[in-house]
């Protein structure tokens, strides 16, 4: 795949991501249909194949259950043939979600544990839906900033739910991620203001949680102005195939 530049950043990525929620949590999920986890020698050879078919942005979060874990002991040692996002703000266990916007350190410092690097690339507030309270109110974004001052992150990003966060975000993100898929555009013109500002986009979503058919949503998605990379997430090498075919025009 030709690589895409993220924004300003100096940074590039695939057209399509690979979000690694489903290898890690099967539980309070939005899909259509549920699933059962991957063994971890599955979720390896997952792993592994996205990066064989060429994609080199890897998405997770500490809401991903295991997913962090499972990315650090399948492909560190492949450490530099992707860009790595994950986020601060959510947490999830047996007990369910947590949310935290306080604690940035320490959330950093697990993630960085658990995915065995030294360094993420994309650190991204993942929002509980109040957008601009999150940015206005709890300090993260000056905690998030002396992250990257002591070299563990490299860009910060916001993954909100709201137009008005990601217009908010575009004052200090280096990357935002949003939703962006046939039956909601909403989020277009917010990615096109980022284009202009040198900030990056990637979209999550972009399948509709599962309701948009691929052969539309990814052509349609990746045509829009300031997008860099959409994130799809599954545990299908066979399906990712064909999601990096149809971003390559090639089906």
């Amino acid at each position: 795949m030709v690589h895409r530049p993220l924004g300003t950043s100096g940074l590039s990525v695939t057209p399509i991501g690979f979000g690694a929620f489903k290898i890690g949590r099967n539980r309070d999920i939005k899909y259509p249909q549920s699933y059962a986890l991957p063994a971890e020698t599955e979720a390896a050879r997952l792993l592994n194949g996205v990066l064989d078919l060429g994609i080199n942005y890897i998405d997770t979060a500490p809401a991903y259950g295991l997913s962090e874990e499972r990315i650090g002991r399948a492909i560190a040692h492949r450490r530099a043939e992707f860009v790595l996002s994950t986020k601060v703000g959510e947490t999830f266990t047996e007990e369910g979600s947590t949310h935290d916007f306080e604690n940035v350190a320490a959330s950093v410092e697990r993630s960085l544990r658990r995915l065995r690097t030294d360094v993420i690339d994309i650190l991204f507030i993942h929002s509980d839906g109040r957008d601009l309270e999150i940015q206005r109110e709890t300090g993260i974004i000056e905690k998030m900033r002396e992250q990257r001052h002591q070299g563990r992150v490299r860009l910060l990003g916001f993954s909100g739910k709201t137009v008005e966060g990601a217009r908010e975000a575009l004052a200090w993100a280096d990357v935002l991620m949003v939703t962006l898929h046939p039956g909601d555009l909403s989020h277009a013109e917010a990615a096109a203001e980022a284009q202009r500002r040198g900030v990056g986009v990637v979209v999550k979503k972009g399948l509709a949680s599962g309701h948009a058919p691929p052969s539309e949503a990814i052509p349609t998605v990746l045509a829009l102005p300031g997008v860099s990379s959409m994130v799809i997430g599954g545990l299908s090498l066979d399906h990712m195939r064909e999601n990096v075919a149809l971003a390559e025009g090639g089906a």
